[in-house]
């Protein structure tokens, strides 16, 4: 998760809403991003998508079964469908995201035929405080 963090911070210094994520095989970091939909205009710049898409091109593979997923806040729906297709079988993050997605969705289980765990990390104050951040300096006009 501390990479997820700092990939965090750097979308918060871009200006970014600060999320960032991680795709883990054997214990070591294959992929990492943060958002950059301010930057590059496109609804798509999650960074939980763009760190599926560097994990499919390093592995050379659209199969992420054997990865894990660490993300500072709960996918949004769209992320955790990507999810489930890149067939990634855990996901861990740090907020809980404000509509509850990925979490409630694989409560569900009635999504795609993947199986993915999602489970919320204790003690990881840190990633709802630089969305805290974040929103409050918006909102102050600082970024």
């Amino acid at each position: 998760m501390d990479v997820a963090y700092k990939e965090a911070r750097k979308a918060f210094d871009e200006g970014e809403i600060p999320i960032g994520a991680v795709v883990v095989q054997n214990g070591k970091v294959i992929a990492k991003a943060h958002n950059v939909r301010e930057r590059t205009q496109l609804a798509t710049g999650h960074a939980e998508l763009i760190a599926i898409e560097k994990a499919c091109k390093k592995l050379k593979s659209w199969r992420l079964d054997d990865c894990v997923m660490y993300v500072t806040v709960e996918p949004c729906v769209m992320c955790f469908g990507a999810i489930m297709n890149a067939r990634i079988p855990e996901v861990y993050f740090g907020a809980s995201g404000p509509t509850g997605g990925a979490d409630k969705l694989a409560k569900s289980g009635a999504i795609l035929n993947w199986n993915c765990k999602v489970e919320k990390l204790e003690n990881e104050e840190r990633c709802s405080d630089i969305l805290t951040e974040f929103f409050k300096n918006r909102r102050q006009g600082a970024n």
